[in-house]
């Protein structure tokens, strides 16, 4: 229940109201109060009860929350009705559309103090933000809808999507030692509080393997992806449950059936949370792909991320679709499609910077650069190699930074210049990693499959 407004604004409310329907204090007190309690009350000396507030309502012909708060009492249903649009919308990947429903959702709850409403409006902002690209406003929204539910004594499965949201936009701004943090202490804190919810585990895990796999922890990234995998079967596809529950809303609404309409409401809101999912298991798919691609299985390597690409460019989630295209590139370069592998590189590059899919936007110059290498244009590789190394080092990808460098080295020493090619192999060896090693610390704790 929404917290009730001071006596004295709800004396004014009772004061205001009685006087509109024409009733004196003793027939609006009677017959349980007296019209002095009445007066008391009116007067804002006396902070009255649950029962006393019904009595109240009923007699003056409002909701129990009308009186106690201010608010109409269709106002939180109509709200919750327009975000369930704007969720649609944004599962339909029409981005921009739906932060400009988010935005005028987010101001009307503020206006009525209803603290869920403008949480889940945030949230739907923090996406759009992540959706669009513009990382330093979705991380923004993802840190005040995180605000917003503490102050509201909300149980951390449900802080999940903002903890995820915040954790994917440093993620993605190339901050990947803080993505993991957030992530993996936020698994520990739900699995070692027996706090199983499949939808907030799914979200987590699925969220800690691209991170995982840029930081060089392989095996941790591989545990992700199969307990993803594990719990994705909870989640199905929710699209058209999702919009019977919102007409039928609808309808219960037009009856003034306020909470039954609230109950579908709710249906309806989680199926569309749960839409944003398919982002997450195009994730899974992904990682399938890369582990394919390390076994030399291109051909299953190539299945699995055209799998995770189709699933993406139909949310139209362009930052992600442009990741997914850099492995992709890899494994049709391997399979000797260099050309394909090169037009989709520089395709992609434009959605990719240092503040954007940074260690991707390496692994995109890092295969431009062996492109250019095997077309014998050294000048063009060396550029992209040199590309590539400033932004691994600004993101602090240790495990590809050593392999780069090897490759810059090599290719300085048969242009003859050998101490430039020294200088390269000894950072290099600053940045020596062993294969699926990393410095984090011990791994989260796992929930009972």
């Amino acid at each position: 229940m929404a917290k009730r407004d001071d006596p004295e604004t709800i004396g004014r409310r009772v004061q205001q109201l009685r006087h509109e329907r024409g009733l004196t204090q003793r027939q609006l007190a009677e017959p349980a109060y007296t019209p002095a309690y009445i007066s008391t009350l009116e007067a804002g000396r006396v902070r009255p009860s649950d029962t006393a507030l019904r009595h109240l309502a009923e007699r003056l012909g409002v909701a129990f929350d009308e009186l106690a708060t201010g608010r109409p009492a269709h106002v939180a249903t109509d709200l919750r009705l327009r975000l369930t649009e704007a969720q649609r919308t944004l599962a339909t990947g029409a981005a921009q559309e739906a932060a400009d429903l988010y935005a005028a959702l987010l101001a009307e709850a503020e206006t009525y103090g209803l603290v869920e409403e403008r949480a889940t409006a945030l949230l739907g902002l923090g996406e759009c933000g992540l959706d669009t690209g513009d990382l330093t406003a979705a991380r923004r929204h993802f840190e005040r809808a995180e605000q917003a539910l503490s102050e509201a004594d909300a149980p951390l499965p449900a802080r999940v999507p903002a903890l995820r949201g915040r954790a994917v936009s440093h993620y993605l701004a190339g901050e990947l030692r803080y993505a993991v943090y957030l992530l993996e202490s936020t698994l520990d804190e739900l699995n070692r509080g027996g706090l199983h919810d499949p939808d907030a585990l799914l979200l987590l895990y699925a969220s800690a393997i691209g991170p995982y796999m840029d930081m060089g922890a392989h095996a941790r990234a591989a545990q992700a992806a199969e307990v993803a995998l594990a719990l994705a079967p909870q989640a199905g596809d929710p699209a058209l449950v999702a919009r019977m529950h919102r007409q039928v809303a609808r309808t219960l609404v037009a009856e003034g059936r306020l909470a039954e309409a609230d109950a579908s409401l709710a249906k309806a809101a989680e199926m569309y949370r749960q839409l944003q999912i398919r982002t997450e298991l195009a994730n899974c798919h992904w990682m399938r792909g890369y582990v394919y691609a390390q076994n030399g299985q291109l051909e299953r390597a190539e299945e699995e991320l055209r799998a995770a690409q189709t699933m993406l460019s139909a949310k139209r989630a362009a930052l992600y679709s442009s990741q997914v295209a850099v492995e992709l590139a890899d494994v049709l370069h391997r399979r000797g499609k260099s050309d394909e592998a090169g037009a989709l590189l520089r395709d992609v590059l434009g959605d990719l910077s240092s503040e954007r899919g940074a260690v991707h936007a390496a692994a995109a110059h890092r295969l431009l650069g062996r492109i250019a290498e095997d077309a014998r244009n050294t000048d063009a590789a060396e550029e992209h190699y040199v590309r590539a190394l400033s932004l691994l080092e600004r993101a602090g990808a240790a495990g590809d930074l050593a392999d780069l460098c090897r490759l810059l080295g090599d290719l300085l020493r048969r242009t003859g210049r050998v101490e430039a090619a020294l200088d390269a192999y000894r950072t290099g060896l600053g940045h020596r990693t062993a294969p699926g090693t990393t410095t984090l610390g011990p791994a989260p704790a796992q929930p009972p499959l």
